[in-house]
């Protein structure tokens, strides 16, 4: 969700190399597109909702009315929804630490890539209790269900991983339960896109209004920063180890 779609796309083009086409929803809304691939979505809704812009990550669902029926029940809250939207019926959530999430109901593009093989795209989810949100997104989107093409979910190495087949789809990394809750620190979904060069990205995000929100950071999966967008949405890029400059 952003508050100028016209100058989002500028700057995910320049800093992500992403092209856009208008969204079958309706107006005021594109489909980013990675070397021909749907990579994500943009929304220019945050102002008519009141909400920040931000980047969240929406979860397909067979039946909208049931998902938040469970959501409700598990103590969560429903913000948005579920409501009325192009081709489906979209909500917004939050779960019980907090985390805003979405889900959908209806038509999906195909070959979208989050989380498939080499997809420029992937989920992380830094919350407190790896395990108890585990259990809520289980319960509420059916993941590791005995239906067909459902989901796994595994324990692995302190994060709790979700797969499709052989794609690792989102991770749930949990942690400081033993500590005060930081009231500056929040759960939420991390987006991680991937960029070849990520001095380069850097650049590119302060020369359009954007800045680094974190230090640079170096992991077995590469180097990677969290960066805010020219209207403030937060996201994270990660480039290779060995592309510095």
């Amino acid at each position: 969700m952003t508050g100028d779609l016209d100058a989002a796309q500028r700057f995910y083009s320049a800093v992500l190399g992403w092209e856009f086409r208008p969204d079958r929803v309706g107006d005021g809304s594109a489909v980013a597109f990675h070397h021909g691939t749907p990579v994500a979505g943009l929304s220019a809704l945050s102002g008519r909702l009141g909400m920040p812009s931000a980047w969240t990550p929406y979860f397909a669902v067979d039946d909208a009315d049931v998902t938040a029926a469970r959501i409700r029940e598990r103590g969560a809250t429903m913000a948005v929804g579920p409501l009325a939207f192009g081709t489906g019926r979209a909500a917004l959530a939050a779960d019980p630490a907090g985390a805003v999430f979405g889900f959908w109901q209806g038509e999906v593009i195909p070959d979208w890539s989050v989380g498939r093989g080499t997809a420029p795209a992937w989920l992380e989810l830094r919350t407190r209790d790896a395990f108890a949100a585990a259990i809520f997104y289980g319960e509420v989107l059916d993941w590791a269900g005995d239906r067909p093409g459902c989901c796994t979910v595994s324990y692995e190495q302190d994060h709790v991983v979700l797969r499709h087949g052989h794609d690792t789809v989102a991770r749930i990394s949990g942690g400081a339960l033993e500590e005060d809750p930081d009231p500056l620190v929040r759960p939420r979904w991390h987006v991680h896109f991937r960029v070849p060069d990520l001095e380069e990205a850097m650049e590119a995000a302060a020369r359009l209004g954007g800045r680094a929100a974190s230090p640079v950071s170096t992991s077995s999966a590469g180097r990677s920063v969290a960066l805010a967008d020219s209207d403030g949405a937060l996201f994270t890029v990660v480039a290779p180890r060995g592309s510095a400059g």
